[in-house]
């Protein structure tokens, strides 16, 4: 029975059966609907195999909305264990398990897919580009970050889910302390995920710098790009440093090396130096791309220029590289010494200017403009004030002599929170909301979109405000319980209202796309916004190809020209295009290596041998595959491009 007893569930409750049941009847529902409607077919050819930036993007943005209900699920459950004193909703063990598996989720497998589904639809289309530059690269990275959020997901079911934070710190993530096989998931599993993140770094790097538009320079790329190949750059450079701590971290938990252990020469401060040096970089890769929706929606609907191109431009460069100068400042407690703690707070209050000067540009584009609310305008205008609020307690927590006060309490806990909500999920909704149009040709409802962009706004406000006072009297973070003398309770009370708040918040979101689909008009424009820039001036909906013809460009608002100032954006002919085939391997590979990694965890090491050589397999078999690609003709061109003018 040892050989079992390693997928048994170290504390099992109640709930964690209730979800045993409701996964495998939500996969037999699954099963059986797709059979019934016959769409195995539809669903392989279509979505499976496909290679289209497009399809890739809604993928990732249906995975994105699937792990902020799981990751929001979590939240709830903490809110509600923290919501009274001495509550027994949850057990210590428990509540470890779900704090971890929250931050996990909602950083690297909600958060992520939510910028790559933006930055898989859009930046193609912004640069008047037909493809990225290697299309089955980006289905492989896809299929990974899927796969490995599925087996980081499954391991609350089977073996147990990872219970040392998210950020995993050792020795607590070791096997002394951490004996189930949980964080061996988390290790694989974002393993997994990280390596399609790293591909998907270096195709949008390559596909920005060599498939723009003929006259699109680098200063006339709209803001979104510019953001996204910034971010790209960070990717590069900041998931390599995870892949190798990820890997070591895996091998003192399995081969049982001393990396990170506190005898035999091993170090555990050597886990938290390489952790943030990428996690803060990690921060960034979701800021700099929500900065770029703001910039697109704030121009579009002040109808307005965007002010200060350069200096926006500038600011994301000094950003990025200086978000790898601050990691030391999540350890200023942690006994570096004088000297090294000032260095990192200066360079953590350095970064707060060049973001000073992106909130100022933002204001002055405002500043005169003849402003339409619209709901992705309403959580732009909605994030200013909120963000001011998280950063300005960032760079109280950057002083590094008052964050000995700060440090692991309730207070840090809400900094991060009032960044990242307004910071990254305002502007995933903003450009959810304004990009819809374009991905499904009809416009979600404005009345309910608006109520629920308030909804969340003021509940965000109410969940975390008081953080900031229960971490100023002494609340510890990562605490499950604690008494009622200590005066929490009220505090508490309010975030769990706060959180239920922003739960009818995204329920109303969930609404608004089942009416919108039911009852919106399918007659739309291919441009509903009156925007600025290349993505609107293709159809609705988008072609396989993008563009019948490729725009020429004139500045970083060439739409707008071509409608404002007559510019001509299409000249030429019609001639054939050449396009991707779609392929089965990117899907078959990753599935490959979700048993690899499933190997990997429970230690089954002749799975784990035979998932090797199939992974190698796959590899060979592209390099010796003679794939060329199709040919669109001019005739296809043609009665594509009168059937999508007369729709």
């Amino acid at each position: 029975m040892d050989f079992f007893d390693r997928f048994a569930i170290p504390n099992p409750s109640p709930v964690i059966y209730a979800s045993m049941v409701a996964i495998g009847l939500t996969v037999i529902a699954i099963i059986a609907g797709i059979t019934y409607f016959k769409k195995w077919g539809y669903l392989w050819q279509e979505w499976l195999t496909t290679v289209d930036h497009k399809r890739i993007g809604i993928m990732y943005l249906i995975s994105a909305l699937l792990m902020l209900f799981r990751g929001g699920v979590d939240a709830i459950m903490m809110r509600a264990q923290l919501a009274v004193p001495d509550n027994k909703l949850l057990d210590a063990q428990h509540y470890n398990e779900i704090f971890t598996t929250h931050g996990v989720v909602m950083i690297i497998f909600m958060a992520m897919p939510f910028i790559m589904a933006l930055m898989n639809f859009v930046v193609p289309l912004q640069i008047g580009a037909r493809d990225v530059a290697f299309p089955r690269l980006n289905a492989l990275s896809f299929w990974l970050f899927f796969m490995g959020a599925m087996l980081f997901n499954i391991s609350f079911v089977i073996g147990g889910s990872p219970d040392a934070g998210w950020t995993s710190y050792f020795p607590l993530a070791g096997t002394d302390f951490s004996e189930s096989v949980g964080t061996n998931y988390y290790m694989i599993a974002i393993q997994i995920a990280g390596i399609g993140t790293l591909m998907t770094g270096i195709n949008f790097i390559t596909t920005i710098l060599k498939m723009r538009a003929p006259g699109m320079t680098l200063m006339k790329m709209p803001m979104f790009t510019w953001a996204s190949l910034v971010t790209n750059a960070i990717i590069v450079f900041a998931f390599p440093v995870l892949t190798v701590l990820l890997a070591m971290g895996t091998m003192d938990r399995l081969f049982g090396t001393h990396f990170f252990t506190t005898t035999n020469g091993g170090m555990d401060m050597l886990w938290a130096n390489f952790f943030w040096v990428w996690g803060h970089p990690e921060v960034y890769i979701l800021i700099l791309p929500a900065f770029g929706i703001y910039s697109e929606v704030i121009s579009t609907f002040a109808r307005r220029n965007l002010y200060g191109y350069k200096s926006m431009v500038g600011s994301m460069v000094i950003i990025s590289l200086l978000s790898f100068l601050v990691w030391t400042h999540h350890f200023f407690t942690m006994g570096q010494g004088a000297l090294t703690n000032s260095i990192f707070s200066i360079t953590t209050m350095a970064i707060a200017v060049p973001t000073g000067v992106k909130i100022f540009n933002w204001l002055f584009t405002l500043w005169k403009g003849k402003i339409e609310i619209t709901t992705p305008m309403l959580y732009s205008l909605l994030f200013i004030p909120t963000f001011t609020i998280g950063g300005v307690t960032g760079v109280m927590l950057g002083m590094s002599a008052a964050d000995y006060q700060y440090h692991n309490t309730m207070f840090l806990v809400a900094h991060f929170h009032m960044v990242i909500i307004p910071g990254v999920v305002f502007a995933m909704l903003a450009g959810l909301t304004y990009y819809w149009p374009k991905m499904f040709g009809f416009m979600l409802n404005e009345k309910i979109g608006k109520l629920s962009a308030w909804i969340i706004s003021m509940s965000t406000l109410l969940a975390f405000i008081p953080m900031f006072f229960s971490g100023l009297d002494g609340q510890a973070r990562r605490m499950y319980t604690y008494s009622e003398s200590t005066g929490f309770g009220p505090w508490n009370m309010v975030s769990f209202i706060g959180a239920a708040g922003l739960a009818v918040g995204f329920a109303l979101i969930v609404y608004n796309i089942y009416y919108s689909t039911r009852y919106a008009s399918r007659d739309i424009s291919a441009d509903p916004w009156d925007a600025r820039s290349l993505e609107w001036a293709t159809h609705t909906p988008v072609p396989s190809y993008n563009f019948a013809i490729l725009p020429h460009v004139n500045s970083s608002e060439a739409l707008w020209d071509a409608k404002k100032h007559g510019h001509e954006l299409f000249p030429g002919e019609y001639e054939k295009i050449h396009m991707p085939n779609n392929s089965g391997v990117p899907f078959i590979m990753s599935c490959i290596f979700f048993v690899w990694g499933f190997s990997f965890v429970f230690s089954l090491w002749i799975p784990l041998i035979l998932t090797t050589i199939g992974i190698f397999v796959c590899m060979g078999l592209r390099s010796f595959e003679k794939d060329h690609g199709h040919y669109i003709s001019v005739d296809e061109i043609e009665e594509t491009e009168n059937n999508l003018r007369g729709a």
